[in-house]
């Protein structure tokens, strides 16, 4: 028998030219859809086209999505121009660009909620919303304060943006603000609820977590003749609560976790007083947690002392224009370790663990109340999706506007993934990451047959970017 030996194919060199299609596809598809040339051709009437840049941008945070400067490279490669019919430009252009769309972004989120309501028939306009907040990488945006941090930086300047969401099965964002890095959440919510009530249907529920709720909020969304859903810091009026809470004969309301709960009633509100034996778990762990970290961090302190040598800078005040002397006396000199960690511990565990309440205008059932509260956590996973996987972090840029146009561009990307998983029912449960992934894997090859002639050769369908791409007229 004849032995045969594979020998591995030799590479030509050609000018053909391959290149991701399927982010630029959908983001097309939905531009056209949402009337972005309309929306964005307005803010510029000379020069490069806005609505394509835009799309370009979107495009891009949907597939490579590195820095802002970097962008303009992707986007400056013939295929890219070619596929949004653009025109080669420098990087200053689409910081312009950007700037112009951060300056009118208030504009644009009211522009497409105009259209969002006009094209879709949605069967609610119950709304969720959240505030976060993102680290800011330089000092020149007045936008940049110190302020409570989300991403546990509190030595770094952020800047703090909220959603507004319609609550499932829609799950399509509709708001975007975007304040300092100071503003509370009591704050912001004003903002946000201001930027959407208007296109909210009487009665609509808003649902919101602890931090925006306030007696000037709660009166906000009764003058505006809706409904709220919260949930409230539990206080000293409720441990009196707590001490009577099983005496109340509590109705078990989901067994999985043994969450258990009553009604209180109020003239303008019901309250729903619940206990989640898993919850109190969890609560105790974190408070062993803490007690551990203040008992290590008594530790480093009396160490510095007992040696002479300076705080740890953490425990320092860091202003050069403050003047301070501190004085540290700890405790461990007379407790046993044993002693120190049980008084920290003590300290730590209030009684209140495992126990939550929310409040609302409506008189729901316990059931009713808990369900609508934990599907709050859709809101929440926006904000992970815009952070983590759009990519809106970290922010690299100097002026306000520049700011806001970049959180605009992350915000209109999600919106499309939104609509994507809205219009096709299939892709309801598959995550931002899985759908962005299978729109990169859709590429085009450019095999150029001669001086003016080419073909375009599509790859790598699959059943997610078939099922959006292929209804598109692009494609033949």
């Amino acid at each position: 028998m004849q032995k045969t030996n594979l020998k591995t194919n030799v590479i030509k060199k050609n000018s053909n030219i391959t290149f991701p299609v399927g982010t630029a596809l959908a983001v097309q598809k939905y531009a056209k859809k949402l009337g972005f040339s309309k929306i964005f051709g307005k803010f510029k009437q000379k020069g490069i086209p806005l609505d394509n840049l835009v799309n370009a941008l979107i495009s891009y945070k949907l597939s490579e999505n590195l820095s802002l400067t970097r962008g303009s490279d992707w986007i400056n490669r013939p295929e890219v121009l070619e596929e949004f019919n653009l025109k080669s430009f420098e990087q200053k252009t689409l910081y312009r660009a950007i700037e112009t769309i951060g300056e009118k972004y208030q504009e644009v989120i009211l522009d497409l909620q105009d259209v969002l309501f006009n094209q879709y028939d949605f069967s609610h306009t119950d709304v969720n919303m959240d505030w976060s907040s993102l680290i800011l990488w330089g000092d020149k945006a007045k936008l940049g304060k110190y302020g409570y941090s989300r991403d546990h930086r509190p030595d770094k300047k952020q800047i703090t943006f909220g959603i507004a969401e319609i609550r499932r099965p829609i799950n399509i964002p509709i708001g975007l603000t975007i304040g300092e890095g100071n503003v509370n959440d009591q704050t912001h919510f004003q903002t946000t609820f201001n930027q959407v009530k208007n296109c909210l249907r009487q009665n609509s529920n808003v649902i919101f977590d602890k931090g925006g709720n306030s007696k000037e909020n709660l009166n906000s969304v009764i003058a505006s003749k809706m409904q709220f859903l919260t949930a409230k810091k539990l206080n000293t009026s409720d441990d009196k609560i707590i001490k009577r809470f099983w005496k109340e004969k509590p109705i078990l309301v989901y067994s999985k976790n043994e969450v258990y709960g009553i009604k209180i009633e109020f003239p303008s509100r019901t309250n729903y007083f619940f206990f989640s034996r898993k919850l109190k778990q969890e609560n105790i762990a974190s408070a062993l947690r803490k007690a551990e970290r203040q008992l290590k961090e008594a530790k480093e302190i009396e160490s510095a002392r007992s040696r002479g040598k300076p705080l740890p800078k953490r425990f320092r005040l860091n202003n050069v224009l403050v003047d301070a002397t501190i004085e540290y006396q700890t405790k461990l000199k007379s407790l046993s370790e044993f002693e120190a960690f049980e008084l920290v511990r003590k300290a730590s565990i209030t009684g209140r663990e495992g126990f939550f309440c929310l409040s609302s205008s409506q008189d729901l059932t316990l059931e009713e109340a808990l369900f609508l509260y934990r599907e709050k956590d859709s809101v929440e996973k926006i904000m992970h999706s815009l952070k983590n996987e759009i990519n809106i972090k970290p922010l690299r840029v100097w002026s306000d506007n520049c700011i806001r146009g970049a959180l605009l561009i992350g915000y209109l990307a999600h919106l499309i993934i939104s609509l994507i998983r809205y219009d096709e029912p299939k892709l309801k449960n598959y995550s931002t990451k899985f759908i962005k992934i299978s729109l990169s894997n859709l590429t085009v090859t450019v095999e150029k047959l001669g001086m003016f002639k080419k073909r375009l050769i599509y790859s790598n369908f699959d059943p997610i970017n078939e099922l959006i791409c292929l209804k598109n007229e692009a494609i033949t």
